[in-house]
């Protein structure tokens, strides 16, 4: 694929890459349905489907890109995809919420998750400026990634209990995914069809994705940090961005902003660790900029949702402000 994409015209290329995005969010969706349905057949309880199988739906797309990104060598835009959606999803996707309706923010957001987010970037900026496990700085290796998923682990089984607890006390758990009738039930040749099927489209759109950005970025004389931070991450977030604005209309992005540091944490953790460890990722300076704007945007976050307990037009203006002000940077740097 890569040598089709490399020799066709510039017109082609554009579209390869959308079609690699087609690809990695159809084929998500497909896989989460497919496992979703199996789960639920073999009697897991909605709330850890919700917290598990489509909770890590979301970051299926950022996971085959990082992924075939590591493995091509082009370690920038494993990176920047991963930290270019976090940056896109809490600036944009909240800030358009906003601006169409007010999102209430839950308590355990305020006091646990987006702390949760701002730890997480931290130890990807520690563990990539240090490189624990690597006779050189500045790459995340194979022990980086492993410390990742078992700090991923670890949440997941921490998140499911707590919501299990609060399930057993009667308390309102508002998970994505998380309830019956949102879990579609469908036949189990369907379900094994939809799982492979999915799994094939992840695959091969990561690389038609990482094939088609490199290629874009070299015609345009872009770097790999830049068209991972722009076209490559907002084209990955755009199902989270039109699912919101769909909830905006109907007033219903109660669960934005969680959803939104909740996939955040998925990026780095689960994204960034599969990928690293597969394959060491080079750390360059300008990802660690990139991971300075994201605690710098998260804390802004984190006292815009504090202050009231809602996040409202005027924050949400000053969000996107601050992403437009932000991609003028990375263009111009």
């Amino acid at each position: 694929m890569e040598k089709i994409i490399n020799n066709a015209p510039f017109a082609l290329v554009l579209v390869f890459l959308v079609i690699g995005f087609v690809l990695l969010i159809k084929g998500a969706d497909f896989f989460v349905e497919g496992s979703s349905s199996v789960a639920k057949r073999l009697h897991v309880p909605s709330i850890i489907i919700g917290l598990t199988i489509v909770a890590m739906g979301t970051s299926l797309p950022e996971t085959a890109v990082s992924v075939s990104a590591s493995l091509a060598g082009n370690n920038e835009l494993a990176v920047s995809n991963a930290v270019g959606s976090n940056i896109f999803n809490l600036m944009v996707v909240i800030g358009v919420c906003a601006i169409l309706a007010t999102v209430n923010v839950a308590r355990e957001t305020i006091r646990r998750d987006i702390p949760l987010s701002l730890i997480c970037a931290g130890l990807l900026m520690l563990l990539g400026i240090v490189g624990l496990g690597d006779k050189t700085g500045m790459t995340l290796g194979h022990l980086d990634g492993v410390i990742f998923i078992v700090l991923f682990a670890c949440y997941i089984i921490y998140m499911v209990r707590t919501a299990m607890k609060a399930s057993k006390e009667g308390k309102k758990v508002e998970i994505e995914g998380g309830s019956d009738e949102e879990i579609k039930l469908v036949s189990v040749p369907v379900s094994i069809l939809f799982i492979i099927g999915g799994a094939i489209a992840i695959a091969v759109g990561g690389d038609v994705t990482v094939d088609a950005a490199s290629r874009i970025a070299s015609d345009l004389g872009m770097s790999q940090t830049l068209i991972g931070l722009t076209i490559v991450s907002i084209g990955t977030s755009l199902p989270e961005l039109v699912t919101s604005i769909v909830a905006a209309r109907k007033n219903e992005v109660d669960m934005a902003l969680g959803n939104a540091i909740g996939s955040n944490i998925f990026n780095i953790l689960m994204v960034l660790g599969i990928a690293s460890a597969i394959s060491p990722i080079s750390i360059i300076t300008e990802n660690i900029i990139d991971l300075c704007v994201l605690i710098a945007f998260t804390i802004c976050a984190w006292i815009f949702a504090g202050t009231k307990k809602k996040i409202g037009r005027a924050e949400g203006l000053c969000m996107v402000a601050l992403y437009a002000a932000y991609a003028v940077y990375i263009i111009v740097r």
